[in-house]
């Protein structure tokens, strides 16, 4: 009687036998995911593919429609669309500024081009401005430099040029300044250099020192014209760090060895232009601006 008492009561607890856990019921939502990705995607294709010859017809039959009985026109008429194969993009060449900085980059790369081959028209009024203002400042620099020079007569011993890099004085390499196949400064070449390192000392701008060589072949002490011009480019950035004060941190010296020449040729003149250490006042303006500098420079 107990024992049945105790069955009954044990089927009254627990009769509710607990739920089957259904570990794969992610699959179902994963499965309408990917269905209406489906759909998606499906309904994407076909309205990116229209017939444009029934879309024509369509619009027609829309519009003869919607036509009143007086003939006046529906609001269907007019305009074909963008269907038509017409783009909405605006003309490139009305866009202002990018255009007229690219054709002034094409001239300013013609060799012998005119100072005139970038006309104010053509260019970003922002961009020539600041171009305008960059020249200026390095043309001022070199006027300053060139007048001490000339103050110590050593006027000649220069070359100066404006590039898209900044201001080059270029140190023409001959007895000069160095010795044949020799690194070593002369007295002249200290002179030049203590006259302008107070100027290049002023200026805030990164100075480059780079060695060229012509391409006569070398012997003894250097191997080659790399090793050549590396150590003229040395020797002069040791002369305006230990001598001149310019801050170590606002100068730099690479050699170019006979990879770079001034003049093609094997002559006199081509050798003693090639044979040079150029000093560099590297302008930190932005490429657009400084792309106009050779041609400002001239004016």
């Amino acid at each position: 009687m107990s024992a049945h008492a105790g069955r009954g009561r044990g089927r009254r607890s627990g009769g509710h036998e607990e739920e089957h856990v259904n570990h794969e019921r992610w699959l179902v939502s994963y499965s309408d995911m990917i269905t209406v990705l489906m759909a998606l995607f499906i309904v994407l294709f076909a309205i990116s593919q229209v017939d444009q010859d029934k879309y024509i017809a369509l619009r027609d039959s829309l519009s003869a429609g919607f036509q009143d009985q007086t003939g006046t026109e529906s609001v269907l008429d007019g305009s074909n669309g963008t269907l038509t194969g017409d783009s909405v993009v605006p003309d490139a060449t009305q866009v202002q500024g990018t255009a007229g900085l690219v054709t002034a980059d094409a001239e300013l790369g013609t060799q012998g081009a005119s100072p005139t081959t970038a006309p104010d028209d053509a260019v970003d009024p922002d961009v020539l401005a600041a171009a305008q203002k960059e020249a200026a400042h390095l043309k001022d620099l070199r006027d300053k430099i060139e007048a001490q020079l000339a103050a110590s007569h050593l006027g000649d011993a220069v070359r100066f040029r404006i590039d898209e890099r900044g201001l080059v004085l270029g140190l023409v390499a001959d007895d000069v300044f160095f010795a044949a196949a020799s690194a070593d400064l002369t007295p002249v070449a200290r002179e030049v250099l203590d006259v302008a390192g107070p100027m290049l000392r002023r200026v805030d701008e990164q100075i480059s020192v780079e060695g060229h060589a012509n391409v006569l072949p070398v012997s003894g002490r250097y191997a080659t014209n790399w090793e050549l011009s590396a150590d003229r480019a040395t020797q002069v950035l040791r002369h305006l760090v230990e001598k001149d004060r310019l801050p170590g941190k606002r100068i730099m010296a690479v050699g170019y060895g006979d990879e770079r020449p001034l003049q093609a040729g094997h002559d006199d003149e081509a050798l003693e232009a090639n044979r040079r250490v150029d000093l560099v006042v590297l302008s930190s303006a932005p490429e657009a601006v400084r792309a106009l500098l050779p041609a400002l420079s001239k004016e």
